[in-house]
């Protein structure tokens, strides 16, 4: 019996590339681990923890700088991926 082949490739380049990654600051924390953001820009986003901050048990307190990492779709809502 011969081996199925995969019609499809593996992804070369990374998922990553089609987000914008801004930094900011912490303003305020808000229910269910989400927090509003203010970039270096100066726009406020809302942001949520990344799965990766989750299952470290990383903690975001007010003050905090911050990476966030956006998608060209919503520019109001990002995902906290780095805590400095």
């Amino acid at each position: 019996m011969a081996k199925r082949r995969h019609s499809e490739e593996a992804p070369t380049e990374s998922a990553s590339k089609d987000f914008v990654t801004v930094d900011g600051v912490v303003r305020e924390l808000l229910p269910s681990t989400t927090f509003r953001i203010e970039l270096e820009n100066g726009h406020d986003v809302l942001g949520y923890l990344a799965g990766r901050m989750r299952m470290h048990r990383i903690r975001i307190l007010p003050g905090d700088r911050v990476r966030v990492e956006l998608t060209p779709y919503d520019l109001r809502r990002g995902r906290i991926v780095y805590r400095y």
